[in-house]
């Protein structure tokens, strides 16, 4: 059963910046998508950033240019630093997986239904 586990949640005013991370466990062989996603509140929980296979990650337009979405394999970790934080980023930020072992990546991985694992949630909250 894969588990994930996110980190590095907090507050900080806007412009700053913070790191959440997600350490994924449980994985045999190779792996899908793995994703970050936000839900605000009185919102419905979006796509942040999803990474393929092939390490290329791809980002919602909302966070293009601030965030950046990496992974470290030989801990099963994965990082997203976010930069310039604003006000509209507080939310709290979900790691997910999918079941397959193969990402294409793209801006079609960013919907919630391709996902089947995912983490409690870390909290960011952004103010002025």
């Amino acid at each position: 059963q894969v588990q994930l586990v996110e980190s590095g949640g907090g507050s900080v005013q806007a412009g700053g910046s913070l790191r959440l991370s997600c350490a994924a466990s449980g994985y045999t062989g190779s792996r899908g998508c793995m994703a970050w996603f936000r839900q605000a509140p009185g919102k419905e929980r979006e796509g942040v950033a999803v990474i393929a296979t092939s390490g290329m990650p791809t980002y919602a337009d909302s966070v293009k240019g601030r965030f950046t979405f990496s992974r470290d394999s030989a801990k099963s970790t994965l990082y997203l630093q976010m930069n310039n934080l604003k006000l509209g980023d507080t939310a709290m930020y979900y790691c997910a997986a999918d079941r397959y072992t193969y990402c294409p990546g793209g801006s079609a991985r960013l919907e919630m239904k391709w996902y089947n694992y995912w983490g409690q949630g870390t909290q960011v909250t952004v103010s002025s």
